[in-house]
């Protein structure tokens, strides 16, 4: 599907994002409002240092303050706008997080998702839902080859069960409620390691190195041999918006997707590290590993052939390329670019993406 089909799909489209004010939240509102759609947010209130309020995103779409757990909002919500789409990106999204919130995480990623879904089987109307939840969805056994939608779900730790369990309640909803006859068309994305201007999480890998370089200090690198499946966050979103498109075009892709990089782009967190500081154009790491810290798997690698065949998606930036628009973005910021020139900024990241 060509990039003047899917602006063709969501020109005028009413389109839900749930978790627009998170970091793919955001880069995801910006991209479909410049394809012409009336997008509509439902999420927790943004940080005060974020994407959404540094390039002033709340202006690019309706946005309501509310949490994924609180189904009669979410239904209100649903009800009104009555979206032609919806992408559910609503999540506790830290692993080590997890690990001192797991209940909170269970809620807002599993039950979360059955919210969203139940929702959605209200309207009894057309939509394309697009559940995203992540490559640890995988159990992981320390393979060092990639995981494909078919592998086994699970998770050690209670973010990547959350993710396992979310794919699990998806593929309920999609059994019971979303036969192929129904105006309701469902499949999820597994992703990588997004990285991309404009994330501040924390515990991340690339936020965490860009907050040591702003006070000149050394990265504190935690799990330097630790290998994941590496991408921008353009290239997962892509893939996102083509999944949506044709479901609502009746293609028969009602099921499980990886979106992840080439597999030359799944490096070790040291290799990332020291392109991020060669970017910048200074800085030194320090090896932060600690024994007793959480656990976190070592391998992670995503099989893409499916999208590649199926979806002919593929992803665009390599891992130089990905690293290099990740600092100029943060580089534009740390200069202090206003919120106008920001979002401008990720307007030409996407139209570049997307030539």
């Amino acid at each position: 599907m060509a990039a003047d089909s899917i602006a063709l799909a969501y020109r005028g489209k009413r389109v839900l994002i749930t978790g627009h004010t998170g970091f793919k939240g955001s880069w995801l509102t910006l991209w479909l409002h410049d394809l012409g759609a009336a997008v509509t947010g439902y999420a927790l209130a943004a940080d005060d240092r974020s994407l959404f309020r540094q390039a002033g995103v709340a202006a690019h779409c309706e946005n309501v303050e509310g949490d994924v757990r609180d189904t009669s909002t979410l239904f209100e919500v649903v009800e009104r706008v009555r979206p032609d789409f919806i992408f559910h990106l609503a999540a506790q999204s830290l692993v080590r997080r997890s690990y001192r919130e797991p209940l909170a995480t269970f809620e807002t990623n599993v039950q979360g998702a059955a919210n969203v879904l139940a929702a959605a089987h209200r309207l009894h109307s057309p939509c394309a839902v697009v559940v995203v939840t992540s490559d640890k969805c995988y159990e992981n056994d320390g393979r060092l080859t990639p995981y494909s939608e078919d592998d086994r779900l699970g998770g050690r730790d209670p973010y990547s069960a959350s993710k396992g369990a979310a794919e699990i309640v998806a593929a309920s909803y999609r059994a019971s409620f979303f036969p192929p006859d129904h105006p309701v068309a469902m499949a999820t994305a597994r992703s990588g390691n997004v990285i991309g201007g404009g994330d501040w999480s924390e515990d991340r890998l690339v936020p965490d190195a860009i907050r040591a370089l702003e006070k000149d200090e050394s990265i504190l690198v935690r799990n330097r041999f630790s290998v994941r499946p590496w991408q921008h966050v353009l290239d997962p979103l892509s893939g996102y918006l083509l999944l949506g498109a044709k479901l609502a075009a009746g293609e028969e892709v009602r099921e499980a997707w990886n979106f992840g990089p080439d597999s030359t782009n799944t490096r070790s967190v040291s290799d990332v590290v020291q392109e991020i500081i060669r970017c910048w154009g200074s800085g030194t790491w320090t090896d932060g590993s600690d024994p007793s810290a959480p656990h976190e798997a070592a391998h992670l690698a995503l099989s893409i052939d499916k999208a590649r065949t199926r979806l002919q998606w593929t992803p665009r930036w390599a891992f130089e390329e990905a690293i290099r628009r990740t600092i100029d973005w943060y580089r534009c910021a740390a200069d202090g670019a206003t919120a106008t020139e920001l979002a401008e900024l990720c307007r030409r990241q996407i139209v570049e993406h997307s030539a």
